[in-house]
Protein backbone atom coordinates (compact mmCIF):
# COMPACT_ATOMS: atom_id res chain seq x y z
CA UNK A 1 0.00 0.00 0.00
CA UNK A 2 1.30 3.64 -1.11
CA UNK A 3 0.83 6.67 0.49
CA UNK A 4 -0.63 8.02 -2.49
CA UNK A 5 -4.58 9.79 -2.00
CA UNK A 6 -4.22 8.81 2.05
CA UNK A 7 -4.94 10.38 4.99
CA UNK A 8 -1.82 10.31 7.59
CA UNK A 9 -2.17 11.18 11.20
CA UNK A 10 0.91 12.14 13.18
CA UNK A 11 0.88 12.18 16.68
CA UNK A 12 3.60 14.74 18.05
CA UNK A 13 2.97 15.85 14.55
CA UNK A 14 4.77 19.46 15.91
CA UNK A 15 8.45 17.98 17.15
CA UNK A 16 10.91 17.63 15.04
CA UNK A 17 10.20 14.37 13.43
CA UNK A 18 6.68 15.28 12.99
CA UNK A 19 8.07 18.31 10.65
CA UNK A 20 10.49 16.62 9.01
CA UNK A 21 7.96 13.79 7.99
CA UNK A 22 5.76 16.43 6.78
CA UNK A 23 7.96 18.10 4.55
CA UNK A 24 9.21 14.95 2.95
CA UNK A 25 5.39 13.10 2.07
CA UNK A 26 3.76 16.51 0.95
CA UNK A 27 7.06 16.87 -1.71
CA UNK A 28 6.95 13.32 -2.61
CA UNK A 29 4.00 12.26 -2.26
CA UNK A 30 0.21 12.94 -3.32
CA UNK A 31 -1.81 12.17 0.03
CA UNK A 32 -5.52 12.94 0.55
CA UNK A 33 -4.61 14.88 3.73
CA UNK A 34 -1.96 14.67 7.12
CA UNK A 35 -3.04 15.64 9.97
CA UNK A 36 -1.54 17.09 12.32
CA UNK A 37 -1.92 15.76 16.25
CA UNK A 38 0.09 17.42 19.53
CA UNK A 39 -0.40 19.73 22.57
CA UNK A 40 1.08 23.23 21.54
CA UNK A 41 -0.92 25.36 19.94
CA UNK A 42 2.14 27.67 19.10
CA UNK A 43 3.82 25.09 17.43
CA UNK A 44 0.82 24.26 15.29
CA UNK A 45 0.84 27.97 14.52
CA UNK A 46 4.38 27.94 13.64
CA UNK A 47 3.89 24.52 11.41
CA UNK A 48 0.79 26.06 9.53
CA UNK A 49 3.30 29.44 9.02
CA UNK A 50 6.17 27.53 7.95
CA UNK A 51 3.84 24.86 5.39
CA UNK A 52 2.57 28.03 3.50
CA UNK A 53 -1.24 27.19 4.77
CA UNK A 54 -0.81 23.91 2.43
CA UNK A 55 -4.68 22.77 2.05
CA UNK A 56 -3.48 19.25 2.50
CA UNK A 57 -2.44 19.98 6.47
CA UNK A 58 -5.00 19.51 8.65
CA UNK A 59 -4.30 20.68 13.31
CA UNK A 60 -5.88 18.69 15.78
CA UNK A 61 -5.00 19.92 19.43
CA UNK A 62 -4.65 17.19 21.71
CA UNK A 63 -3.18 15.01 23.73
CA UNK A 64 -2.88 11.36 23.55
CA UNK A 65 -3.57 10.23 27.00
CA UNK A 66 -7.05 11.73 25.85
CA UNK A 67 -8.86 8.92 23.78
CA UNK A 68 -11.93 10.65 23.03
CA UNK A 69 -9.86 12.88 21.60
CA UNK A 70 -7.98 10.44 19.39
CA UNK A 71 -10.95 8.75 18.53
CA UNK A 72 -12.40 11.65 16.67
CA UNK A 73 -8.74 12.68 15.33
CA UNK A 74 -8.52 9.23 14.20
CA UNK A 75 -11.87 9.13 11.97
CA UNK A 76 -11.48 8.42 8.11
CA UNK A 77 -7.79 8.29 8.57
CA UNK A 78 -5.95 5.32 6.97
CA UNK A 79 -2.36 5.71 8.12
CA UNK A 80 -1.09 6.77 11.88
CA UNK A 81 2.28 7.68 12.75
CA UNK A 82 3.03 7.94 16.45
CA UNK A 83 5.23 9.88 17.62
CA UNK A 84 4.54 11.59 20.46
CA UNK A 85 6.55 11.31 23.55
CA UNK A 86 8.43 12.31 26.81
CA UNK A 87 11.75 11.80 25.70
CA UNK A 88 13.75 13.55 27.44
CA UNK A 89 15.66 11.34 29.97
CA UNK A 90 16.14 13.80 33.26
CA UNK A 91 12.56 14.80 32.71
CA UNK A 92 11.05 11.23 32.93
CA UNK A 93 13.09 9.94 35.55
CA UNK A 94 11.74 13.22 37.37
CA UNK A 95 8.22 13.22 36.05
CA UNK A 96 7.88 9.48 36.58
CA UNK A 97 3.80 9.32 36.57
CA UNK A 98 3.74 11.91 33.76
CA UNK A 99 6.30 9.77 31.71
CA UNK A 100 3.90 6.61 32.23
CA UNK A 101 0.83 8.63 31.13
CA UNK A 102 2.37 10.02 27.85
CA UNK A 103 4.12 7.09 26.96
CA UNK A 104 2.45 4.61 27.80
CA UNK A 105 -1.38 4.82 28.45
CA UNK A 106 -0.81 7.22 25.37
CA UNK A 107 0.20 3.93 23.06
CA UNK A 108 -2.78 2.18 24.95
CA UNK A 109 -5.13 4.53 23.87
CA UNK A 110 -3.79 5.28 20.25
CA UNK A 111 -3.50 1.52 20.04
CA UNK A 112 -7.22 1.31 21.05
CA UNK A 113 -8.64 4.21 18.77
CA UNK A 114 -6.96 2.81 15.74
CA UNK A 115 -8.33 -0.82 16.02
CA UNK A 116 -11.99 0.82 16.63
CA UNK A 117 -11.22 3.28 13.70
CA UNK A 118 -10.65 0.37 11.29
CA UNK A 119 -6.92 2.46 10.57
CA UNK A 120 -5.25 0.02 7.95
CA UNK A 121 -2.02 0.84 9.41
CA UNK A 122 0.14 2.32 12.54
CA UNK A 123 3.99 2.82 12.90
CA UNK A 124 5.40 3.94 16.46
CA UNK A 125 8.69 5.64 16.76
CA UNK A 126 10.78 3.67 19.54
CA UNK A 127 14.38 3.82 20.77
CA UNK A 128 17.34 1.79 21.14
CA UNK A 129 17.03 2.87 24.74
CA UNK A 130 14.03 0.41 25.03
CA UNK A 131 16.12 -1.91 24.57
CA UNK A 132 17.76 -3.33 28.11
CA UNK A 133 16.22 -0.01 29.37
CA UNK A 134 18.00 1.25 32.19
CA UNK A 135 16.48 4.27 32.72
CA UNK A 136 12.14 5.22 33.07
CA UNK A 137 12.13 7.13 29.56
CA UNK A 138 13.55 3.21 28.14
CA UNK A 139 11.41 1.14 30.11
CA UNK A 140 8.22 3.10 28.86
CA UNK A 141 9.24 2.94 25.40
CA UNK A 142 10.03 -0.76 25.63
CA UNK A 143 6.40 -1.39 27.36
CA UNK A 144 5.13 0.80 24.11
CA UNK A 145 6.45 -1.07 21.55
CA UNK A 146 5.40 -4.33 23.49
CA UNK A 147 1.84 -2.49 23.49
CA UNK A 148 2.00 -2.38 19.34
CA UNK A 149 3.44 -5.85 18.57
CA UNK A 150 0.32 -6.91 20.77
CA UNK A 151 -2.26 -4.94 19.33
CA UNK A 152 -1.96 -7.05 15.84
CA UNK A 153 -3.44 -9.71 18.28
CA UNK A 154 -6.49 -7.70 19.36
CA UNK A 155 -7.12 -6.22 15.79
CA UNK A 156 -7.02 -9.60 14.01
CA UNK A 157 -4.89 -8.67 11.52
CA UNK A 158 -7.44 -5.64 10.11
CA UNK A 159 -5.13 -3.29 11.54
CA UNK A 160 -1.39 -3.72 11.17
CA UNK A 161 0.96 -2.33 14.22
CA UNK A 162 4.63 -2.06 13.76
CA UNK A 163 7.32 -0.24 15.51
CA UNK A 164 11.06 1.47 14.34
CA UNK A 165 13.42 1.53 16.27
CA UNK A 166 16.83 3.44 15.85
CA UNK A 167 19.42 5.51 18.00
CA UNK A 168 20.26 9.57 18.29
CA UNK A 169 18.87 11.95 16.43
CA UNK A 170 21.92 14.14 15.36
CA UNK A 171 21.46 17.54 16.08
CA UNK A 172 17.71 17.31 16.98
CA UNK A 173 16.42 18.85 20.66
CA UNK A 174 18.22 17.83 23.60
CA UNK A 175 21.08 16.01 21.31
CA UNK A 176 24.56 16.95 22.40
CA UNK A 177 25.48 18.44 19.33
CA UNK A 178 23.86 21.82 20.06
CA UNK A 179 24.83 21.40 23.49
CA UNK A 180 28.56 20.81 22.30
CA UNK A 181 28.47 23.64 19.74
CA UNK A 182 27.49 26.19 22.88
CA UNK A 183 29.91 25.31 25.27
CA UNK A 184 32.79 25.78 22.40
CA UNK A 185 32.16 29.25 23.11
CA UNK A 186 33.71 29.28 26.21
CA UNK A 187 36.95 27.17 25.39
CA UNK A 188 35.42 24.11 27.64
CA UNK A 189 33.04 21.15 27.05
CA UNK A 190 31.61 18.37 29.92
CA UNK A 191 31.76 15.06 28.50
CA UNK A 192 30.49 12.42 30.43
CA UNK A 193 32.55 9.54 29.86
CA UNK A 194 35.43 9.60 27.40
CA UNK A 195 34.27 5.86 26.28
CA UNK A 196 30.59 6.18 25.99
CA UNK A 197 29.42 5.89 22.40
CA UNK A 198 26.46 6.40 20.59
CA UNK A 199 24.66 5.59 17.11
CA UNK A 200 24.20 8.60 15.53
CA UNK A 201 21.46 9.23 12.12
CA UNK A 202 19.99 11.99 11.18
CA UNK A 203 16.54 12.97 10.80
CA UNK A 204 15.96 12.90 7.34
CA UNK A 205 17.59 9.51 7.18
CA UNK A 206 15.12 8.29 10.23
CA UNK A 207 12.28 9.69 8.60
CA UNK A 208 12.78 7.90 5.12
CA UNK A 209 13.40 4.61 6.72
CA UNK A 210 9.79 4.97 8.18
CA UNK A 211 8.43 5.61 5.40
CA UNK A 212 9.98 3.33 3.96
CA UNK A 213 8.91 0.80 6.68
CA UNK A 214 5.56 1.57 6.51
CA UNK A 215 5.34 0.20 2.63
CA UNK A 216 6.70 -3.51 3.65
CA UNK A 217 5.32 -3.81 7.14
CA UNK A 218 3.24 -6.28 7.49
CA UNK A 219 2.03 -6.10 11.19
CA UNK A 220 4.36 -6.85 14.50
CA UNK A 221 7.89 -6.21 13.39
CA UNK A 222 10.28 -3.82 14.78
CA UNK A 223 12.23 -2.19 12.47
CA UNK A 224 16.19 -1.14 12.88
CA UNK A 225 18.13 0.43 10.24
CA UNK A 226 21.76 0.08 10.14
CA UNK A 227 23.88 3.04 11.54
CA UNK A 228 26.94 4.49 12.39
CA UNK A 229 28.37 4.64 15.76
CA UNK A 230 30.94 7.32 17.72
CA UNK A 231 32.22 7.36 20.81
CA UNK A 232 31.09 10.97 22.06
CA UNK A 233 34.75 11.92 22.98
CA UNK A 234 35.23 11.91 19.65
CA UNK A 235 32.22 13.95 18.05
CA UNK A 236 33.28 16.39 20.83
CA UNK A 237 36.86 16.49 19.13
CA UNK A 238 35.51 16.85 16.16
CA UNK A 239 32.93 19.89 17.07
CA UNK A 240 35.14 22.13 19.92
CA UNK A 241 38.74 20.66 18.94
CA UNK A 242 41.21 22.45 20.88
CA UNK A 243 38.56 23.00 23.82
CA UNK A 244 39.13 21.56 27.39
CA UNK A 245 37.23 18.46 28.28
CA UNK A 246 35.68 18.14 31.71
CA UNK A 247 35.04 14.58 32.64
CA UNK A 248 31.62 14.73 34.64
CA UNK A 249 30.47 11.24 35.31
CA UNK A 250 27.56 9.02 33.55
CA UNK A 251 24.48 10.75 34.07
CA UNK A 252 21.38 8.92 36.32
CA UNK A 253 19.64 6.44 33.90
CA UNK A 254 22.59 6.52 31.03
CA UNK A 255 24.54 3.41 29.43
CA UNK A 256 27.48 3.72 28.57
CA UNK A 257 26.99 1.79 24.98
CA UNK A 258 23.08 1.36 23.22
CA UNK A 259 21.77 -1.79 22.11
CA UNK A 260 19.70 -1.66 19.06
CA UNK A 261 19.07 -5.68 18.90
CA UNK A 262 19.43 -7.95 21.84
CA UNK A 263 20.45 -11.51 21.17
CA UNK A 264 17.05 -12.61 21.74
CA UNK A 265 15.88 -10.63 19.87
CA UNK A 266 18.39 -11.73 17.04
CA UNK A 267 17.04 -15.48 16.75
CA UNK A 268 13.95 -14.48 15.36
CA UNK A 269 15.63 -11.59 12.95
CA UNK A 270 16.69 -11.44 9.93
CA UNK A 271 19.16 -8.96 8.30
CA UNK A 272 19.69 -6.81 4.88
CA UNK A 273 21.77 -4.70 3.82
CA UNK A 274 20.36 -1.42 5.16
CA UNK A 275 18.38 -2.64 7.99
CA UNK A 276 17.17 -5.36 10.41
CA UNK A 277 13.73 -6.90 10.84
CA UNK A 278 12.60 -8.03 14.42
CA UNK A 279 9.98 -10.75 13.68
CA UNK A 280 7.05 -11.29 16.16
CA UNK A 281 7.16 -14.57 17.90
CA UNK A 282 3.32 -14.25 17.44
CA UNK A 283 0.63 -17.36 15.90
CA UNK A 284 -0.57 -15.06 13.30
CA UNK A 285 2.77 -14.15 12.05
CA UNK A 286 3.66 -15.96 8.13
CA UNK A 287 7.67 -17.00 8.24
CA UNK A 288 7.54 -15.99 5.10
CA UNK A 289 7.30 -12.29 5.39
CA UNK A 290 10.66 -11.96 5.20
CA UNK A 291 11.81 -14.97 3.75
CA UNK A 292 14.81 -13.43 1.49
CA UNK A 293 16.74 -11.98 4.75
CA UNK A 294 19.28 -13.62 6.37
CA UNK A 295 19.19 -15.38 9.11
CA UNK A 296 21.55 -13.88 12.13
CA UNK A 297 24.55 -15.88 14.09
CA UNK A 298 23.62 -17.09 17.78
CA UNK A 299 24.68 -14.60 20.22
CA UNK A 300 24.56 -11.78 17.89
CA UNK A 301 23.91 -8.60 19.42
CA UNK A 302 24.29 -5.08 17.63
CA UNK A 303 25.65 -2.23 19.82
CA UNK A 304 27.33 1.04 19.36
CA UNK A 305 30.45 -0.46 20.69
CA UNK A 306 30.56 -2.82 18.20
CA UNK A 307 29.37 -1.81 15.51
CA UNK A 308 31.28 -2.19 12.00
CA UNK A 309 30.77 1.56 10.81
CA UNK A 310 32.20 3.55 12.85
CA UNK A 311 31.31 7.99 11.87
CA UNK A 312 34.31 9.53 11.00
CA UNK A 313 35.17 13.41 11.27
CA UNK A 314 34.25 13.74 8.01
CA UNK A 315 31.33 11.66 7.77
CA UNK A 316 29.67 13.59 11.00
CA UNK A 317 30.52 16.99 9.49
CA UNK A 318 28.45 15.90 6.08
CA UNK A 319 25.47 14.93 8.46
CA UNK A 320 26.18 17.97 10.51
CA UNK A 321 26.12 20.04 6.65
CA UNK A 322 23.25 18.14 5.56
CA UNK A 323 20.86 19.68 8.93
CA UNK A 324 22.21 23.09 8.45
CA UNK A 325 24.67 22.96 11.59
CA UNK A 326 28.02 24.63 10.00
CA UNK A 327 30.52 23.09 12.43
Amino acid sequence: MGLKDKVILVTGGTGSFGKKFTEIVLKEHMLQAIRIFSRGELLQIQMKQLFKDDSTLRFFIGDVRDRERLYRAMNGVDIVVHAAALKQVPTCEYNPIEAIRTNIIGAENVVEAAIDNGIDKVMAISTDKAVHPVNLYGATKLVAEKLFIQGNAYSGGKTKFSCVRYGNVIGSRGSVVPLFIEQRKSGRITVTDENMTRFWITLEKGVRFVINCMEIMNGGEVFVPKIPSMRVADLANVLAPGAEMDIIGIRPGEKLHEILLTEEEARHAKEYDNYFVITPELSFWNRHNFKAGKSLKDGYRYTSDSNGHWLTGEELKKMLIEIGINE
